[in-house]
C-alpha cells in the first residue's frame, strides 16, 4: 500500500505554520523540507523551528551539507524519520546509527546521478530510500519516471526497505509511481498550489489506489 505524504516547504516560520495549518484535517504523514542554503539553493526555516500537529507522523527531509551539525537538534524533535542524502560528503553510517537508536527511522535521499550499487552499504542500512527526482529546495520539479529503475535496484540491495519518491508528483502520475513500487509519495506543488489542498489530497489517494493497469 503507498501513501501521500504532503511537502511542506517555508522560508520563514509564519509561512511554515500556514502551511501545517493548511494540511490540518486530512495529512497524517508529511514530508517537511529543510534547506541550509549550501547543499540546496534555498534557505528554509531552521530545526529549531520544526513543528508539526499531534495527529501527524512527520518525516524530516534534511537537504544540509553536514547532517553532524543538525542530527542531534532533529532527533530531539523526535519525527518518525530523518531522511539526509548520499551526497552529503559525511560519513552517514554513524549518522544513521544515533538516529536509529533514538528509535527515528533512518532515510537516505538518491539524487538523480546517484547509482544505488554505488553506495550499497548506506542502502542496506536505511530505513527507507527515497528516490529524489526534484530540484532541491524548490517543489514543482518534474517526475523522470526512468527514475524508477531504481526502485528494483534498491530492492535487490534491501528487498524490505521502505521506497519513497520526492519531485513532481501529479495526478496523472501518481498511479504510475505507485505502481511502479513506490511506497511513499512525497508530493509538493500539487497539494501546494492546489486551490482546494484537502481535495487534492484525496484524489491523489484515490489514484494510487484504484486498480488497474498502466
Amino acid at each position: 500500500m503507498s501513501f501521500i505524504a504532503p511537502a511542506i516547504l517555508a522560508e520563514n516560520a509564519d509561512q511554515y505554520k500556514e502551511k501545517i495549518e493548511a494540511m490540518q484535517g486530512f495529512a497524517t504523514r508529511i514530508h517537511i523540507d529543510l534547506s541550509d542554503g549550501e547543499f540546496a539553493p534555498t534557505f528554509t526555516i531552521t530545526d529549531n523551528e520544526l513543528w508539526w500537529l499531534p495527529e501527524m507522523q512527520a518525516d524530516i527531509h534534511a537537504m544540509v551539507a553536514r547532517p553532524s551539525e543538525h542530527v542531534q537538534a532533529l532527533v530531539a524533535k523526535k519525527p518518525h524519520m530523518i531522511i539526509f542524502h548520499a551526497e552529503v560528503q559525511e560519513d552517514l553510517s554513524q549518522i544513521f546509527q544515533y538516529v536509529r537508536q533514538a528509535g527515528i527511522k533512518a532515510g537516505l535521499a538518491l539524487q538523480r546521478p546517484t547509482v544505488p550499487t554505488e553506495i550499497r552499504p548506506l542502502i542496506e542500512m536505511a530505513d527507507h530510500v527515497m528516490i529524489f527526482s526534484g530540484d532541491l529546495g524548490h517543489h514543482g520539479g518534474t517526475a523522470s519516471l526512468m527514475q524508477l529503475e531504481k526502485v528494483r535496484l534498491i530492492k535487490a540491495i534491501r528487498p524490505t526497505v521502505e521506497i519513497g519518491w520526492d519531485g513532481g508528483v501529479t495526478l496523472e502520475n501518481a498511479f504510475s509511481l505507485s505502481q511502479g513500487g513506490v511506497d511513499v509519495l512525497d508530493v509538493g506543488g500539487t497539494i501546494a498550489k492546489s486551490a482546494d489542498p484537502a481535495e487534492t489530497y484525496a484524489k491523489l489517494v484515490s489514484e494510487i489506489n484504484k486498480h488497474g493497469v498502466i
